[in-house]
């Protein structure tokens, strides 16, 4: 078969729409290039398959398949597939690009991840494979280089449904069964008929591990004995792990029956993180120029070949050359000849697997498959433990945890175990336990203490285990100082603990009396204090200065600070007082003065001998004079 070279496709436009511009990176299967999309206007990433996959009908069958179901799938951690299609140079995949590089590229240049960044990325990538695996979708091949970051260093799962398409193709399907990257693989690779979404969740473990130490847990020297090694014992954790050890322990289980799903495992890990110090930015390694020297295809039907679907990992001596002694000449030409390599790499690799299993892992795989009785355990107490932190318990000793209800507890936060069956004597690795979890404290209903005094109201919510939080007070022209304006919530229902939000009133506002000088008119000073929400009052006086009708002065005076609906007593004006001079004549000049004061009269001396009688005054009796005028007695 005809190889090329990387670079012999640049410029090429794919499906009338897709211009391959420059090289971003190889692999065994496809070749990943950078394109634009011609139609839209915008740059995307292609992957384009070996063209020795377009003449594998079962290749082709399954990867349209699983191109449609991967390019229903909308989640912010899983890579978008644009479009899919076929070309004279193989079939292709239209994706989103991506330039921050891979977590491959992060850890090939020496960089590992703290346990906040772990369980931040971790989190998100178990969120994303949830969801898949709800839709019915397993990867089957989570490794570093398929963990994508965006240049924010937001993470993207790469790749869905390529793998299983690949394993449904007889030319990459050795076995029939060990699909994915052997250093990544699920240890029930080695014998599951049908792999399930918890080999994903053992992927992601492995890979969270070598993140965290540098370090692969668990590798063989092929990738057999790789997943036999896997198949006897759980996942080790390193101990860079740190707070995460017990949930890559939960999701390390060799048993996919005793491991975390994804969804408890991205829980999990959000909860870590959500405690954890806020993590550094990721040391992202951009793609950089590609290294054009070593970029030449190699044909996928070439012997030994499936074995480059698992990383680092080359062919074995004996299968290349058992696949060079085929004989050339067989029925049917060129090929015959391959599906005669196919059966003879099936029937290797399955002696290899037989090998394996019968050398020193056959008790370990015994145990793996429960051919030896289960140990047991005295049962531990989880009542008061978190759920996440009673499963990991349970984990490590091989048992299973139930949750049988949910029920209110005011003496365990929600989330803790309240009750748990059996409760004590021994179990049977695994069992499982069944508990009872809390919803936290039992909601009230919020009363509405609008109205209520203070103290009325701070004791209703107490009652009830409700807190209160005092706002500043204000006025209220209908409720009076020191009861309850409103209160918020006021209906509805809060968990005890909980604050309900109180306005106290500080009574009617205050007011300032508006300033009004001297002479003002009467119905102007009604109308300013109206105004101002207080109340005329008028009361009269005799003045000299203002003129009959007008304002005297204001009572409280302006500018004093007064309770909205307080009278206000307005002090008009009657004109100057003016009193008649009384005849006097005739009485003495004691009883004459007598009768000047009560009219509000002085005197202001006396003419003549003053035994004697007045006989008239000045002014004469009868005149108009001001109030407290002075009058002179005359006396004969």
């Amino acid at each position: 078969m005809v190889t090329s070279r990387i670079d012999d496709l640049v410029g090429r436009v794919l499906g009338d729409r897709y211009r391959l511009t420059r090289p971003l990176g190889v692999g065994a299967s496809a070749h990943v290039y950078v394109a634009e999309d011609t139609k839209l206007r915008r740059k995307v990433a292609v992957k384009l398959l070996h063209p020795a996959l377009a003449g594998e009908p079962a290749f082709l069958a399954r990867f349209e398949a699983e191109a449609r179901t991967v390019a229903s799938l909308r989640h912010p951690n899983i890579l978008r597939l644009y479009d899919s299609g076929r070309d004279e140079a193989g079939p292709y995949l239209v994706m989103e690009l991506l330039e921050g590089g891979s977590l491959r590229a992060i850890l090939d240049q020496g960089s590992l991840l703290s346990p906040g960044q772990a369980a931040a990325v971790g989190a998100d990538v178990a969120r994303a494979l949830g969801h898949a695996h709800r839709q019915g979708l397993v990867h089957r091949d989570i490794k570093p280089a398929n963990l994508i970051f965006d240049e924010e260093g937001r993470v993207y799962i790469a790749d869905f449904g390529l793998a299983r398409a690949l394993a449904e193709a007889a030319l990459t399907e050795p076995t029939g069964a060990v699909v994915g990257t052997g250093r990544y693989a699920a240890p029930e690779t080695l014998s599951a008929g049908h792999l399930d979404a918890k080999a994903d969740v053992y992927s992601l473990a492995v890979v969270l591990a070598e993140a965290l130490s540098g370090e692969v847990p668990l590798v063989g020297d092929t990738p057999l004995g790789t997943l036999a090694l896997r198949a006897g014992v759980d996942m080790p954790v390193p101990e860079a792990a740190g707070p995460l050890t017990s949930i890559l322990e939960a999701a390390g289980r060799r048993d996919p029956a005793e491991r975390i799903d994804a969804a408890g495992l991205a829980d999990a890990l959000s909860e870590v993180s959500a405690r954890l110090p806020k993590p550094a930015p990721l040391a992202l390694r951009p793609p950089a120029d590609f290294d054009l020297a070593s970029a030449d295809l190699v044909d996928p039907t070439e012997m030994g070949s499936s074995a480059r679907l698992f990383d680092d990992a080359a062919p074995s001596q004996a299968a290349v050359d058992a696949g060079d002694r085929m004989p050339d000449d067989a029925a049917g030409g060129d090929g015959q000849q391959v599906r005669s390599r196919r059966s003879t790499r099936k029937l290797l690799a399955a002696a290899a697997a037989v090998i394996v299993l019968l050398g020193g892992g056959a008790v370990a795989w015994a145990a793996a498959t429960g051919r030896l009785a289960p140990a047991s355990h005295p049962v531990p107490d989880l009542v008061g433990e978190p759920r996440p932190q009673a499963a990991a318990a349970l984990s490590r000793l091989h048992l299973h945890l139930s949750v049988s209800s949910s029920v209110y507890s005011s003496r365990f936060a929600a989330g803790d175990v309240v009750s748990q069956s059996p409760s004590q004597g021994r179990v049977d690795e695994g069992k499982t336990i069944s508990v009872v979890v809390s919803l936290g404290p039992a909601p009230v209903r919020v009363p509405d203490v609008a109205g209520d005094t203070k103290q009325a109201a701070e004791q209703a919510l107490g009652a009830l285990g409700l807190r209160y939080v005092l706002a500043p007070e204000t006025s209220s022209m209908s409720v009076p100082a020191g009861d309850v304006v409103s209160s918020s919530p006021s209906s509805g229902t809060l968990l005890p603990g909980q604050s309900v939000r109180i306005v106290v009133s500080s009574g009617k506002p205050q007011v300032a009396v508006p300033s009004l000088a001297a002479g003002t008119p009467l119905s102007a000073a009604q109308s300013a204090l109206q105004a101002a929400g207080l109340v005329p009052t008028e009361v009269s006086d005799y003045s000299t200065t203002v003129p009959k009708g007008d304002v005297i002065s204001l009572s409280p005076s302006s500018g004093s600070e007064v309770t909205v609906g307080s009278q206000v007593a307005v002090d008009v004006s009657l004109g100057p007082h003016y009193v008649t001079v009384p005849n006097v004549a005739g009485d003495s000049v004691g009883s004459a003065v007598q009768a000047l004061a009560a009219d509000g009269l002085g005197v202001g001396g006396t003419n003549g001998n003053p035994i004697n009688s007045v006989t008239a005054t000045s002014p004469a009796s009868g005149t108009e004079v001001l109030y407290g005028s002075s009058v002179t007695l005359v006396t004969g």
